[in-house]
């Protein structure tokens, strides 16, 4: 007897579909090898000599372990080598004494631009202490006298803004500190000697403002 087809139809009444087979789909794996999800081009490894339950299948100890030190941030940095911190301090040092010049130039500079500075100002008192100077000769400077204590004063004053008078008698003769206007032979002296001053010779630290106008006594040999 022929078999009714609505007796093996489901619960809607239609013909049940026959179960169909798993069988491996596009792209799924096959024998461990890689395969390709649907969505995104990814590829998971499914075998290799990773531990199973470790989140590491695939992936070596050495993978694992440089992953670490990733994560760790110890990948990243490279301790200093002893030729590099040398390096380091060679530089310091060179910028340490470069620095050091530099502020003695500076120094240097600034202390001669002061002296030139007051130098061009003390120029101007120089004719007055000449006078003093003659007037001490010709003895009008005496102690006790009207302008002892005027001339005492303004040496003073001169010695204490860095101004010091030079040129005596009987010091040797120095051509880049005196000028001669006079020379004369003179059997006593056996090299150039300063036997009488015109006029003094000033200067201010390393600055001289003038040289000293001398007489020159030579020897005759």
């Amino acid at each position: 007897m022929a078999k009714d087809p609505s007796k093996d139809s489901g619960p809607s009444g239609e013909p049940d579909e026959p179960q169909k087979r798993n069988e491996p789909q596009g792209g799924d794996a096959v024998d461990g090898e890689f395969v390709s999800l649907e969505g995104p081009d990814v590829e998971t490894p499914t075998g290799g000599t990773g531990d199973a339950g470790s989140g590491g299948e695939g992936l070596s100890p050495e993978d694992l372990s440089f992953l670490e030190d990733v994560s760790a941030g110890a990948a990243t940095e490279t301790a200093p080598t002893p030729v590099a911190e040398d390096e380091h301090l060679l530089d310091l040092k060179r910028i340490t004494a470069e620095y050091a010049n530099y502020r003695r130039r500076t120094e240097a500079t600034r202390q001669l631009e002061r002296e030139r500075a007051v130098g061009d100002v003390a120029k101007h008192l120089l004719p007055v202490l000449d006078d003093l100077d003659r007037a001490e000769k010709h003895g009008d400077l005496a102690e006790g006298g009207p302008l002892t204590t005027i001339a005492a004063k303004l040496r003073a004053t001169v010695e204490r803004i860095g101004v010091s008078g030079y040129g005596e008698t009987g010091e040797p003769f120095d051509p880049a500190h005196h000028e001669a206007i006079f020379h004369k032979p003179n059997p006593e002296v056996s090299a150039a000697t300063v036997a009488d001053v015109v006029e003094r010779g000033y200067r201010i630290g390393e600055v001289t403002l003038r040289v000293a106008k001398v007489v020159v006594d030579t020897p005759t040999d």
